[in-house]
Order: structure tokens, then C-alpha cells, then sequence
């Protein structure tokens, strides 16, 4: 009796593994509008504004981010600097190639390898490690980002940050073209 509720138990806590491991797949916004160009939208001076939450959904952190963005031909360079509501200041660079037909592969100073997005009607969904600071070092963290186009001028991005494959936490995002005062 108790192998078969042990059996029946992991069958249970795979099957809820395995449902985690699910994801969306992007060609489900194939025929979306606005047509996301990450490209176009990025061009430019873009303003953005979010949010992290712990994986029980506490804010533990709000933050700005001004964006500039500058493409020569098939690559995309994006200058981020961040200011966190507690008033540390932070810089990302990243430089990103288009390669075939809505596929993308970016590099920053503190993403470990290479980030691999992929683009679809309104959406662009983004993967990369990250080797992000945490007390007087740093975890490396993964992050899977959606974006999606809402109108020419403004786009939502909700990514999933984990580690060892269990959920820390939730960055919401939210871009605009126009300055926000």
C-alpha cells in the first residue's frame, strides 16, 4: 500500500514538474497585431517602467529605465540605464543580431553566453542567463521575457526569473516611445 501511493504520488509531482516546463509557443501570435519589429521599436529613445516580485508575488523592487537604441543594418545596440527606487543606478549594454527570419542573438557584459530570441506577430519571447548581483556577489539567474506590442508606441514584457528551474520571482515591464513624466 504505501509503494503505491509513493508511485501514485510521484506520478502526480512529475506530472506538475512537467506542466511547469510548458510554455507558450510563440507562433501562437503569428497573425497578431501590431507586428512587433524589435528593431523599429527599439530605435531610438524608448522609456520603460517595472517592477520585481518574489515568487509569492512581494514587490521587492521598482525601478526606471531609460533606453537608447541605435541598429546599423542587421544589429542592434541598446544602451539601458536603470535607477531602482532606492536610488542605485545600473548600465546594460546589449548589442543584438537578427539572423534568420525572426531570430535573434544578443550579448551583454553580464549575461552569461548568449541571449536567443525569437519574434512573431506582436510578440518576441527572449531567454538568457543573467549573472545578476545578489549580497556581496552575484547568482547566475534565467530569465524567460514576453514581450508584446500593444499599440506602434507601447509593449508589456512579464518575464519568468529562475534558478535551478524553480520560479524566484516576476519582472513586469512596461514600454513607451514617449518620455512618461
Amino acid at each position: 500500500m504505501r509503494k503505491q501511493i509513493a508511485y501514485w504520488l510521484l506520478g502526480i509531482a512529475t506530472s506538475l514538474g512537467l506542466a511547469g516546463c510548458a510554455s507558450v509557443d510563440i507562433q501562437a501570435y503569428a497573425n497578431k497585431q501590431p507586428k512587433f519589429d524589435l528593431f523599429q521599436f527599439f530605435a531610438g529613445k524608448t522609456y520603460a517602467w517595472g517592477q520585481f516580485q518574489d515568487r509569492s508575488g512581494e514587490l521587492i523592487r521598482r525601478f526606471t529605465v531609460t533606453i537608447d537604441g541605435k541598429v546599423n543594418g542587421d544589429q542592434l545596440v541598446l544602451d539601458e540605464r536603470f535607477i531602482y527606487d532606492d536610488g542605485e543606478q545600473e548600465q546594460r549594454v546589449w548589442t543584438i543580431v537578427k539572423n534568420a527570419q525572426g531570430q535573434y542573438i544578443g550579448t551583454a557584459g553580464d549575461v552569461i553566453g548568449e541571449a536567443k530570441g525569437i519574434s512573431a506577430g506582436n510578440a518576441f519571447n527572449w531567454r538568457y542567463v543573467l549573472d545578476l548581483p545578489y549580497k556581496q556577489s552575484t547568482i547566475h539567474v534565467t530569465f524567460d521575457d514576453w514581450m508584446f506590442l500593444h499599440t506602434p508606441n507601447t509593449m508589456m514584457n512579464k518575464a519568468e526569473v529562475t534558478k535551478f528551474g524553480f520560479k524566484v520571482g516576476e519582472v513586469t515591464l512596461f514600454f513607451s516611445k514617449q518620455e512618461i513624466r
